[in-house]
């Protein structure tokens, strides 16, 4: 498969099927997805839970200042996993895994019926190898088959591969000073 090509995975066998992933309404990619990362890497992107907390909790650990926006994930141990159990517990996630560790996760946590705010992160190793826009897509067909309309989020203004990413996907700015608001309709 050539490098940054999706691929649905077969939920029961976890194989690669055809070339098109299945879509939600809003165009989207639904998980299971399987691609191959500008590195080489097969990674996939499935939907997660609390089942998931372990192992989030793990990559999570090795964020440094670095791999942090915005103060999150918490740099104190316990504040980030009173972080994460809150976004598995009350958010729809998706994580994106390599080997079958996770290395991305992304979140929407519901604002009210049809809104959510979005959380995603990529571990350090493996930014800036298509992962995050795979990452991003697929929590986007996620939300939206679950009935989320609207996503929202705020990026620090000066963080341009976030934004870029952002806009890549359609997210316009509505707002912000230091913090950039922005707002996607699905």
């Amino acid at each position: 498969m050539p490098p940054n090509t999706t691929r649905p995975a077969d939920g029961s066998t976890g194989r690669t099927g055809t070339e098109t992933p299945q879509r939600s309404a809003s165009g989207f990619p639904v998980p299971p997805v399987e691609f191959r990362d500008d590195e080489g890497r097969d990674v996939s992107v499935r939907a997660a839970g609390p089942g998931d907390f372990d192992a989030l909790a793990a990559m999570y650990d090795d964020f440094g200042a670095e791999s942090r926006a915005q103060r999150i994930p918490p740099v104190d141990e316990r504040r980030r996993r009173d972080w994460l159990e809150t976004l598995l517990a009350d958010g729809w996630d998706v994580l994106a895994a390599h080997d079958g560790t996770p290395v991305g996760h992304a979140s929407l946590v519901p604002i009210d019926d049809a809104s959510a705010e979005l959380a995603i992160f990529v571990a350090p190793g493996y930014q800036l190898a298509g992962i995050g826009s795979r990452l991003l897509r697929t929590l986007l067909g996620h939300g939206s088959t679950r009935g989320v309309e609207r996503v929202w989020l705020t990026v620090d203004r000066t963080n341009r591969v976030a934004l870029n990413l952002y806009r890549s996907v359609g997210f316009e700015a509505v707002g912000g000073g230091a913090e950039r608001e922005m707002e996607l309709d699905l």
